[in-house]
């Protein structure tokens, strides 16, 4: 099946749905996007009442009968081995980056695992990502990577936005309607300096020199 938007792409992990206003906010941006399951993301996709575009994964998750409807129904299936390099969730990211979405959100990917909730953070890394706006949405959160250059989070006064080093020191870190202002500082991987700034206008900037930086936007007072 032809995807309605190719640019735009919802993905949907194997996990909770963890609904709540980013999620919605999300659903609600492109009503058109590319649907693409993670393996039993697709039952989550259900639960949002989206058509799944593609399917993809080992199908540990999903029945033999739920993959034939969902091929029944339109659903390019693209079925791969248990034991692989990959997650489902970092096939189904490559998957929409290399067939050109610029636009992702990952819903379902936020869960009661630390592991795999920190492994699908890192997965906003991957070099097919680079240039794409790609964000995990969960609940009142949402969650991306900036790097050197400026960032613009879009929420509203009092919204609660945290700053933290991924990837060792980042560097050359200045803010703009921020409540607690960066001007030039170092954020080191490990001490909690960026956490729980509160949003002072509509929107917020961040700029960085070096480094990679996960932005954490939650709306309203976390």
């Amino acid at each position: 099946m032809e995807a309605p938007n190719p640019l735009k792409a919802l993905i949907f992990a194997n996990g909770d749905p963890n609904d709540g206003p980013m999620v919605r906010r999300a659903l609600a941006a492109v009503p058109d996007a590319w649907v693409i399951a993670a393996d039993g993301g697709a039952r989550l996709a259900r639960h949002f009442a989206r058509a799944v575009q593609v399917l993809v994964g080992d199908m540990d998750s999903l029945s033999a009968g739920e993959v034939n409807r969902l091929a029944d129904g339109g659903a390019e299936i693209l079925r791969y081995p248990a034991e692989k390099n990959e997650t489902d969730l970092e096939l189904a990211l490559k998957l929409a980056a290399n067939r050109g979405a610029r636009w992702l959100r990952v819903v379902g990917g936020v869960g009661d695992r630390l592991d795999q909730t920190l492994s699908n953070v890192y997965l906003l890394a991957l070099p097919e990502l680079k240039g794409c706006d790609a964000r995990l949405v969960a609940g009142a959160q949402e969650a991306w990577l900036a790097y050197p250059g400026m960032t613009t989070i879009e929420g509203a006064p009092g919204d609660t936005v945290s700053l933290l080093p991924l990837n060792g020191t980042v560097s050359g870190v200045r803010t703009e309607n921020l409540y607690y202002p960066l001007r030039d500082e170092r954020l080191v991987f490990g001490p909690a300096r960026g956490i729980s700034n509160v949003m002072q206008a509509a929107s917020a900037h961040v700029w960085l020199r070096d480094g990679i930086l996960l932005i954490v936007h939650t709306d309203g007072r976390a």
